[in-house]
């Protein structure tokens, strides 16, 4: 999604535009854009029939402009910028749940272990209908992750429906520092490692190689496979990814950048990891987007691991994290990134080499959106190559198992017993 990178020599080329000024042709001079704004800065504030914000109006207007761009590239006010901020650290204040906003709904997927929210009893499943005694009907969800997170020490009411009961259900909850993980993982039967990355968040690299200690500890010796979940990972910090990635190849290039047509960097994998060997299966799904989509690509093409789910996000490009004066932020897209092969993920995505749908939940064709369904997405680029198990629904969410069995042949959850059976040999691999 996101990583903190040096400049780029052209956004450095700023401090050279009043010399260059006198030699642009006036229709093409910046400042016309500028002049014109002013313009209808002075009309609002003059003629609009209530008083406004000079500072609303700017943010809005610098918003507009940058959204012009692509989906993936924002002007972040300081209060959002805090925000993103937070998520990438994987620590902020609030009361610790995972929620899905899909359907105009705020769905429960599980409270954070520890959390106030799991404390007080919420469980999975419940749906918010109100914060603060505010409907969240209407609200975005970025409005919705602000209310409900907030100062440690400061408390939200939160009104949650659950199944089966007949009356809403109030909870006053106490905000807290939460320290989200990034990664879960589990001794599956026959020594497979289960290990699953939620998102790429700073700490990602060094809760993986914790996790591999622990499963290596519980197996009493080394794994006889691994399955990486990435399944509904969005991505995130691409720096994370790719020490993720390099922990799983002992050579070879992981993936490279291009600005404006012009590659910028190669990056290659180190000598040493510690997945390097190994039967080695990722699961992805149409949600999986960006650094999932770098890792997923990377190990494909180097056929270190056999890729199963469905079709990826297609969401192959790098937003540079720039700091603005006043604590506000600017996340603009400043690459595109492209597998070892060459193959170019944006508006593709990457199939996997096991096609594996969502098995008893509905057919979910319907509704899915992916890159390439976003308004003013970056068009796709020809590539240089050809490119205890249970049955019932409430046990996955989006296909994925909420509690992961030891033994997932015949879940509910059918792209993981594909990826077990594969890991253990029963079905073969690519």
């Amino acid at each position: 999604m996101a990583f903190r990178a040096p400049a780029l020599p052209w956004l450095l080329a700023a401090s050279l535009v009043p010399a260059a000024a006198a030699a642009t042709p006036a229709r093409e001079s910046p400042y016309d854009v500028v002049e014109q704004l002013a313009r209808v800065l002075v009309l609002i504030e003059h003629d609009y029939v209530e008083p406004v914000d000079r500072r609303r109006l700017g943010d809005g207007a610098i918003k507009g402009m940058v959204a012009a761009l692509d989906p993936h590239s924002a002007y972040l006010p300081p209060d959002d910028y805090a925000i993103f901020q937070s998520d990438t650290e994987g620590r902020f204040g609030g009361i610790g749940v995972e929620v899905d906003f899909a359907d105009g709904a705020v769905t429960v997927i599980a409270p954070i272990e520890g959390s106030p929210a799991e404390r007080a009893g919420v469980r999975p499943g419940d749906r918010i209908i109100a914060i603060g005694n505010v409907p969240v009907r209407g609200k975005s969800s970025d409005e919705l992750v602000r209310s409900m997170r907030g100062a440690p020490g400061t408390t939200v009411l939160i009104t949650v429906r659950r199944e089966g009961d007949a009356k809403l259900k109030y909870f006053r909850l106490t905000r807290e520092i939460i320290e989200v993980a990034s990664i879960s993982e589990k001794l599956l039967e026959q020594n497979i490692g289960y290990i699953r990355i939620k998102q790429f968040q700073s700490g990602t690299h060094t809760e993986l190689l914790d996790a591999i200690a622990r499963l290596r500890k519980a197996s009493g010796g080394p794994l006889a496979g691994v399955l990486l979940d990435m399944r509904n990972n969005p991505g995130g910090l691409v720096s994370e990814a790719t020490a993720v990635a390099d922990e799983m190849l002992d050579r070879g290039v992981l993936f490279t950048t291009r600005h404006r047509d012009r590659v910028v960097d190669t990056v290659s994998a180190s000598r040493g990891g510690a997945l390097r060997r190994g039967p080695l299966v990722v699961l992805v799904n149409e949600y999986s987007a960006s650094a999932a989509e770098l890792v997923a690509g990377a190990l494909q093409d180097h056929r270190r691991a056999t890729i199963v789910g469905t079709k990826t996000f297609g969401k192959g490009s790098v937003q540079s994290i720039l700091d603005l004066p006043g604590g506000a932020g600017l996340r603009l897209t400043s690459m595109r990134y492209y597998t070892p092969s060459g193959r170019a993920i944006q508006a593709h995505g990457v199939d996997p080499d096991v096609r594996v749908e969502a098995g008893v939940l509905p057919d979910r064709s319907f509704g899915v959106i992916r890159e390439a369904d976003l308004d003013n997405h970056l068009p796709a680029e020809s590539s240089s190559t050809d490119p205890s198990t249970s049955t019932e629904e409430s046990s996955t969410h989006l296909g994925v198992a909420r509690d992961v069995p030891k033994d997932p042949t015949g879940g509910s959850d059918v792209a993981l017993s594909v990826a077990f059976q594969i890991a253990t040999g029963v079905l073969l691999r690519r």
